[in-house]
């Protein structure tokens, strides 16, 4: 009796465990790409870090809690991402769209901060709805590139497509968020040109731009410190004390980091608020001076990996809107990086884009982990295994 018993119990283990292997095997999580996992959580725990390290002096420390927060929440919705399959968003590209450019509409009702209406407020939290707007237009786009195949290049798709990031750019753009406006805009360049667009309708829409941006500059539409920005930029000497004070300011804690950097919590410069938005826009710059070339060459390797690995999924992705989807995230976190990076060093014009997973802000932080979960959502799932859902 006792062996028949043992007999039993020890088939049925046989069972559950042939049908744990099983599971095992075709779990589409086994297969995420651990290159692209491991570098976002590292970049969250790095910005964490440095967030830290720039606001404990102050009065503002609780930033540090916050991020904390925003981190782990990010880290859920990253895994959200990736835990239903992707080509379910095709059909729900539309609402998607209409529901984002639906929330920039209140931001209008709370009052400015720093001048501008970008937030609405929570309470706990300040919500940014650009940042959401951002991926939606990535998803609809990829799903209007998708269902066309790769026939945009006539005038009549290449003008519905546009028409679908001129919505959001325009209730952006009178924000004003310039900086996000025209980060959308180029999402939207890239994506054409990989979805099959013509380099002279680019040029046109580019030349297009550029007329509409001196034309809102002559008419007064653009802010006096937009304007000041870009003249900063051609000339930083101009007005050290004012419109220049912050690049001169980056500048002197990015050079004075040297080598090695002052170490953590012992930059003068972040620690003294000489840096203005040091925890935010200006975050590179705590970097660059308290952990040196070093510190600031392995985050540009994070970086690095992290858009590396957003090309391999790109064009390894099983389908259009899979690639087109892919490729969308990685311009979005390959724009962000370049313009936040080369502002803080003089390369480009001051904007207000935020440096992707070390900037302080909860809208920004979980809406990269999420997009950053829909790229392991479509590389897992570029292969057979990653068919079943989570």
């Amino acid at each position: 009796m006792q062996n028949s018993s043992v007999q039993i119990e020890f088939a049925s283990g046989v069972v559950r465990s042939s049908f744990l292997g099983k599971l095992i095997k075709r779990f589409p999580m086994r297969i995420l790409d651990k290159a692209l996992l491991g570098c976002a959580i590292a970049l969250g725990l790095f910005g964490v870090i440095v967030i830290y390290s720039a606001t404990y002096q102050s009065s503002s420390a609780s930033f540090f809690k916050r991020q904390l927060l925003f981190f782990i929440a990010g880290i859920f919705f990253m895994f959200l991402g990736a835990s239903f399959d992707y080509r379910k968003l095709v059909p729900y590209s539309r609402v998607i769209y209409f529901l984002s450019v639906f929330f920039l509409l209140p931001v209008f009702l709370f009052p400015a901060a720093g001048g501008a209406h970008r937030w609405i407020s929570l309470g706990f939290f300040d919500f940014q709805p650009s940042e959401i707007a951002k991926l939606a237009i990535i998803i609809t786009i990829a799903s209007f590139v998708a269902d066309k195949g790769m026939e945009t290049t006539s005038n009549r798709d290449f003008l519905k497509a546009f028409g679908i990031a001129i919505i959001p750019m325009f209730f952006i753009s009178i924000q004003p968020d310039m900086g996000m406006a025209f980060s959308i805009f180029v999402i939207f360049v890239g994506m054409m040109l990989i979805g099959g667009a013509r380099a002279r309708q680019i040029i046109a829409l580019c030349l297009a731009g550029l007329g509409l941006f001196a034309g809102a500059a002559k008419l007064g539409f653009l802010k006096p410190y937009q304007i000041s920005r870009v003249l900063t930029f051609v000339n930083p000497d101009m007005d050290p004390l004012h419109t220049g004070y912050n690049l001169l300011q980056s500048k002197i804690a990015i050079g004075s980091g040297k080598f090695l950097g002052k170490g953590l919590f012992g930059g003068t410069q972040t620690n003294l608020d000489f840096i203005p938005s040091h925890h935010t826009d200006f975050i590179f710059s705590v970097v660059g001076e308290e952990l040196g070339f070093v510190g600031a060459a392995i985050l540009l390797l994070l970086f690095g990996v992290l858009i590396w690995r957003g090309i391999k999924i790109a064009s390894t992705a099983k389908d259009l809107f899979g690639t087109m989807l892919a490729a969308g995230i990685t311009i979005m976190f390959l724009f962000q990086i370049v313009v936040n990076v080369g502002m803080t060093m003089g390369i480009v014009p001051i904007t207000g884009i935020t440096l992707p997973f070390m900037s302080y802000g909860g809208s920004s932080l979980v809406v990269s982990y999420f997009a950053v979960g829909l790229l392991l959502n479509v590389g897992m799932r570029r292969f057979p295994q990653g068919n079943l859902e989570l």
